[in-house]
């Protein structure tokens, strides 16, 4: 620092799953204005949270809370202990306060475009709000103040929260929803910024989290279904120009003298390796039993589950969760309070140890909610576990020949998320440089390049 930046606003772009190793490295001079913003700032990897996922990774950063203070450890959380109650977490589920709740206090407004978790509209900003991807569509409320919907259908038409149906084989479409997605967000936000009072701008697009998972495999040579001279192999570098000039024009509004501007994403992105059958396995390891038996490939169902004879049962997704039958906590629990923590450790000493298709240590890691929080609210796995450094997702559906599967039982599937996601944070008064930081550290810094106090209680620091 050269000193106490004079900041009266602060610009916030989120770019949900914008991998650092194509921003600053591979295409670094395609992208002149996250270029520039970097020189002119502080930039370098920004860590997620564990699991790294878009739910809760924005609500960790906006709070500065962890997931375990947050209660919420995944896109679906058990909502008790029952065997059926899994549920999206919402804005129903964030309890703790965000940024711009903090500067509400203080009277000083925000404009919120897509951040994830403001759906359902529970405690509206001061400000203005278009909720997030977890909305269900337009004829539910979705905007603060009400009527901004309709100024929201003159400017740009039907609104897009999200593109529907990402995981498809028809690329030309999904590239088109996406581009289309983009215009829409960065329009509004060109619109919003200069006809509103605003404090805080705070933008998240999705579409590069949508790109990676539908075009990875056409941009990567490492890639087990890489093709050279395929037509999509530009596809993932001309949607982060595009993105870089819709930046442009944004900040091109902006006074930049005393404006702050972060552009962060909540993960980073990599290559998928293939699917680990979390359930296929335990129960070849005799920990979980099925009712009906397989003879097929079929949809993991709780219903299906022999609880008598189960210890064990997992969760699908970017990353795994397992969760232990234990006596007196789920309804027909059959492992021992006293067993508990000896099957936990040597859940993950097998799940640790497990190889590759290949037979080549695979890196799995497995953790202990207590392992990652120092609080642990509502009712979170019993393990959370990331397949190969994340290089591997934990599949969901059961009745696969083996435990290693290269389709993607959601759809088609190309990339898996990363625990590096990025940041650029710059204005004037900061001194250039690289500085690796944290999620948790979006917010402590925010408020003190606003001159607000830091609240207490805070997982990260700040970077000024």
């Amino acid at each position: 620092m050269h000193a106490r930046p004079s900041v009266e606003k602060v610009v916030i772009i989120g770019l949900d799953c914008a991998e650092p190793s194509l921003v600053f490295d591979r295409w670094r001079a395609d992208l002149p204005h996250l270029r520039r913003l970097a020189e002119a700032g502080l930039w370098g990897h920004l860590e997620s949270c564990i699991p790294p996922i878009t739910v809760p990774a924005w609500s960790c950063m906006a709070s500065g809370k962890d997931p375990g203070m947050l209660g919420i450890y995944g896109f679906r959380n058990r909502r008790d202990w029952s065997y059926e109650n899994l549920g999206i977490a919402t804005n129903l589920d964030v309890r703790q306060p965000r940024l711009w709740d903090y500067l509400a206090r203080a009277e000083r407004p925000s404009i919120l475009i897509g951040v994830p978790q403001t759906f359902p509209i529970v405690r509206p900003p001061l400000g203005c709000l278009v909720t997030c991807f977890l909305t269900p569509g337009t004829d539910s409320p979705h905007t603060h103040p009400p009527e901004l919907a309709d100024e929201i259908r003159q400017l740009v038409g039907t609104w897009m929260f999200d593109v529907e149906g990402f995981r498809t084989e028809d690329k030309d479409w999904l590239l088109g929803q996406l581009y289309r997605m983009a215009e829409q967000r960065f329009r509004l936000g060109r619109h919003l910024l200069t006809t509103r009072a605003w404090t805080l701008l705070w933008l998240v697009e999705m579409g590069l989290d949508r790109l990676h998972h539908g075009f990875w495999q056409f941009m990567d040579p490492l890639h087990h279904r890489y093709q050279p001279g395929n037509p999509y192999e530009r596809a993932i570098h001309d949607y982060y120009t595009f993105l870089d000039r819709q930046i442009g024009e944004l900040l091109a509004l902006v006074d930049l003298d005393r404006t702050a501007v972060w552009v962060v994403s909540d993960h980073g992105a990599r290559r998928m390796e293939g699917g680990f059958c979390l359930n296929d396995w335990l129960i070849r390891e005799g920990l979980l039993t099925l009712k009906t038996p397989l003879d097929g490939l079929r949809r993991f169902d709780l219903a299906d589950v022999d609880w008598s004879r189960t210890q064990v049962w997992g969760e699908g997704g970017y990353y795994g969760r397992c969760f232990i039958n234990l006596a007196g906590r789920e309804p027909a629990g059959i492992v021992p309070p006293e067993r508990y923590e000896a099957l936990r450790a040597e859940l993950i000493a097998r799940l640790e140890a497990l190889p590759d298709h290949r037979g080549q240590p695979m890196g799995t890691r497995a953790y202990r909610p207590s392992d990652l929080y120092e609080t642990v609210r509502g009712y979170p796995p019993d393990l959370i576990v990331l397949f190969g450094g994340l290089g591997w997702r934990s599949v969901g559906t059961v009745g696969h020949p083996d435990v290693y599967t290269f389709e993607n039982d959601t759809g088609p599937d190309d990339a898996n998320h990363a625990l590096q996601g990025l940041y650029v944070l710059s204005h004037p008064a900061l001194r250039p440089g690289r500085r690796d930081a944290s999620l948790y550290d979006v917010l402590p810094t925010t408020l003190a390049l606003l001159g607000q106090k830091t609240p207490r209680g805070l997982r990260g620091a700040s970077l000024v």
